[in-house]
């Protein structure tokens, strides 16, 4: 039985305004995709009015609390000294969170205790997802 670790956060938006808009975020860690991270924002609180959701490599997470990591859609940088910014880039724009560092850590501390790094590949069902991939059982 797997379990999954879910965790709520407050993400801040950073936007033009001078005042930064708190909303509401939930980081979500499943050893059956040991090497991923998603992170969902709820539908009132994205433009779209849906749950609006990232998923990013674990290794990107833990990189980016220390320096900047990321070159694609999901970027991530230290900000200050207990601020991390996540930015998801998509064809509608780019949208920049600052989570604290403190719950990412504790996030990842907790998915590290699960499934420790390195170890991944001990979690990968490679038979369901081949049959996955090819469309279902023959």
């Amino acid at each position: 039985m797997s379990t999954v670790i879910q965790q709520s956060v407050q993400a801040r938006m950073v936007a033009s305004a001078p005042r930064m808009e708190t909303l509401p975020a939930t980081l979500r860690y499943d050893p059956k995709d040991p090497f991923a991270v998603r992170m969902a924002f709820p539908a009132p609180a994205t433009l779209e009015g849906t749950e609006v959701a990232w998923e990013f490599s674990r290794e990107l997470l833990a990189a980016g609390m220390d320096g900047p990591a990321g070159v694609g859609d999901v970027r991530v940088r230290p900000f200050g000294y207990d601020r991390t910014v996540l930015e998801f880039h998509a064809a509608e724009g780019i949208a920049m969170v600052h989570v604290r560092t403190a719950e990412l850590r504790r996030f990842l501390e907790r998915a590290q205790g699960m499934v420790p790094v390195g170890d991944e590949h001990r979690f990968l069902d490679l038979d369901r997802s081949l049959t996955d991939l090819l469309g279902g059982p023959c």
